[in-house]
């Protein structure tokens, strides 16, 4: 039996991939559907049971406030910003059909920082499944919006991170296919 003759799960995860959110078309996910993707992302390893994450939905109406803090914020950090840049902002704000911050909560707990950072990365990634589930492209993106105080203050507390910008929509082109590592570089057999 090839891999691609297993069950219907492991073939979905054979599939999944990301998308870019430029290229993401309607229709997006409806509000009932991405209330289900939070519930589902929610279901991840959570040692202690602190749910050490948070999920932000920018509802579409509100992208161009969005758009106007990320310029503002990049506009501080960088007072030669140039008007591409800034351009680049409006951008990032209203591309996709839906739009999820990420942010990672932790709780002062007994329970390991690392762990609770690794327990937002399962829920983002389960976020991720959750919309190719259902049939979305996603698209899990950083840059320096997720590492700007000022665009945190506006979703968080001081206590918080940006774990990520989840981009959710429909693909308007075939998907690409990443390279991935070859097995015999990322796998060994420990020999003790």
């Amino acid at each position: 039996m090839t891999f691609n003759d297993l069950s219907t799960p492991l073939r979905y995860l054979e599939t999944r991939r990301s998308g870019k959110p430029r290229d993401m078309v309607a229709p997006g996910p409806s509000d009932a559907e991405i209330d289900a993707m939070i519930a589902i992302a929610a279901r991840t390893p959570d040692h202690g049971k602190l749910s050490p994450w948070r999920f932000v939905v920018i509802p579409r109406a509100r992208r161009a406030a969005l758009a106007a803090l990320l310029r503002d914020a990049f506009a501080a950090d960088n007072p030669g910003a140039t008007e591409a840049q800034l351009d680049a902002c409006d951008r990032f704000a209203h591309e996709g059909e839906a739009l999820i911050v990420v942010l990672s909560a932790p709780v002062d707990s007994h329970i390991p920082l690392w762990e609770q950072l690794m327990s937002t990365g399962a829920a983002t990634m389960n976020l991720l499944h959750a919309a190719h589930a259902m049939g979305y492209v996603a698209s899990w993106l950083t840059g320096w919006a997720a590492f700007s105080p000022r665009v945190r203050d506006a979703f968080g507390s001081g206590d918080e991170a940006i774990a990520g910008f989840v981009y959710i929509g429909s693909p308007g082109r075939p998907l690409d296919e990443r390279p991935r590592p070859e097995l015999a570089r990322i796998r060994t057999v420990w020999a003790g």
